[in-house]
């Protein structure tokens, strides 16, 4: 079996990472009811490094019910954190601990029989996120330049208190670009907007929804000390979930399980358009509440409708690359097809791959479904995302607006700026390209003859 390695930077990605390690084990446990530590369990559970410049996440992490699944070896932690500041994480600490995450990585890489991805999981908003986040993806890029490098970014939305994150997030892109196989970005708006739904239904009383008492996804008390009380909380379950069925393939054995290194062979046709658009489904019963289950049907029908997404995106009117489809339970290869052939004339692909399918069947379903369905789209729905990113980092750029903060960093200088979204601009000028093609006549190719 192949192995990956998680790498959770800053307090968000050590909080997310967190929520993902409680409910992957709880999963198990329901699976493995007789504790037998399976191949499955020893394969993926003990590459894990944590690194946060400010150590409150760490610590808390380590003083609950999950301090004994981390080598207490595999921790980075400063006090001083990065002031929200990616130049600060970027280039003093990067700098300041680049042997010793190197360290880190080797060793966790040694214990792997086959080392397949790196899982980065971070914030673009923040300074030890973003900054030393995608420090890091370039020296993963430098020393183990074969294995996948899979990023799950958090990005902020357009009322995050963080007043410099746009600098921060058009930072960071430019290494997203430039040294990430995949990433796939989070609406941190998207994520506030389901709960509120959630929450709404709740309190609405509608189609006999009921609390929970003990839910797995978004009951995530046991993994920190302290049970929070905040839609943060939620909506970190929420992308745990997404890589709990991003990784079900790696940890369970399935009729047509999908290799991670699968989606970025079929799924990125270009080195830079690798932004994949995550939808999950069911979502609305991922919080502490029962609704009535959805049809097989209206599962995949639910994937590609806008409230399904995990970013400000509608999939449906833009254009797509690929699209794969990540089914877990008791669902038939032949459901699968049919639903394909069901959807496909509302969706639209680019012309030279209108069969840009991958799918993967995990026979083992989350705890408490009957099935569920992941599925990731390139698709030109992210460039609203960017422009937007673009608009607000050139409302702040534009009178140069705490730009002394980071200038003052040694090794920081204006042109990191100006390359940054120059970057920016030349993605989004790719995206523009493919939609001018939308709604041009597919050609009927001349197929390959063949001498008999």
């Amino acid at each position: 079996m192949t192995q990956s390695v998680v790498v959770q930077v800053g307090q968000c990605g050590n909080q997310i990472g967190c929520c993902f390690w409680d409910l992957a084990l709880r999963e198990h446990a329901a699976v493995n009811q007789k504790g037998i530590y399976d191949e499955a369990i020893s394969s993926f559970f003990r590459n894990a490094i944590l690194i946060d410049m400010e150590e409150g996440v760490v610590n808390e992490i380590l003083q609950g019910p999950l301090r004994d699944v981390f080598d207490t070896n595999q921790l980075i932690t400063d006090i001083s954190g990065s002031g929200n500041n990616w130049a600060v994480g970027h280039k003093v600490f990067g700098s300041l601990y680049q042997d010793q995450i190197l360290e880190k990585l080797r060793k966790s890489a040694e214990q792997c029989d086959c080392l397949q991805c790196f899982f980065i999981i971070h914030s673009m908003g923040g300074g030890t996120g973003s900054g030393l986040g995608t420090f890091l993806l370039k020296m993963l890029e430098d020393e183990f330049p074969e294995v996948y490098r899979f990023v799950t970014s958090i990005y902020p939305s357009d009322e995050d208190d963080v007043i410099t994150s746009p600098y921060n997030s058009i930072l960071a892109m430019k290494e997203l670009n430039e040294h990430a196989d995949c990433v796939l970005p989070i609406d941190n708006q998207s994520l506030f907007d389901i709960i509120s739904k959630i929450d709404l239904m709740v309190n609405s009383g509608k189609l006999g929804t009921t609390v929970k008492p003990k839910s797995l996804v978004t009951s995530s008390s046991g993994a920190l000390k302290k049970c929070h009380k905040k839609p943060f909380d939620a909506m970190n379950n929420i992308v745990a979930n997404l890589l709990l069925n991003l990784t079900s393939s790696a940890r369970f054995e399935g009729s047509l399980n999908m290799d991670l290194s699968e989606i970025s062979m079929n799924l990125v046709p270009f080195p830079r358009l690798h932004y994949l658009v995550a939808s999950l489904t069911p979502l609305y019963t991922l919080a502490d509440v029962s609704i009535p289950p959805r049809r097989l049907d209206q599962m995949f029908s639910d994937a590609f409708s806008k409230d399904h997404q995990l970013l400000r995106a509608d999939p449906k009117h833009s254009l797509y690359l690929a699209c794969a489809l990540m089914v877990r339970g008791n669902v038939q290869i032949s459901d699968l097809r049919r639903n394909i052939e069901r959807l496909k004339p509302s969706l639209q692909f680019v012309s030279w791959n209108q069969e840009g399918w991958k799918t993967s069947l995990c026979s083992i379903p989350p705890v408490g479904h009957s099935h569920s369905l992941l599925a990731l789209a390139n698709n030109t729905c992210v460039k609203p995302t960017f422009m937007e990113l673009k608009e607000r980092y050139m409302r702040l750029y534009k009178k140069k607006a705490h730009l002394h903060h980071y200038l003052q960093v040694e090794g920081m200088e204006e042109s990191c700026f100006t390359e940054a979204v120059s970057s920016l601009s030349a993605l989004i000028q790719e995206y523009n390209q493919l939609d001018a093609t939308k709604n041009m006549p597919v050609q009927d190719l001349p197929r390959l003859s063949i001498a008999v």
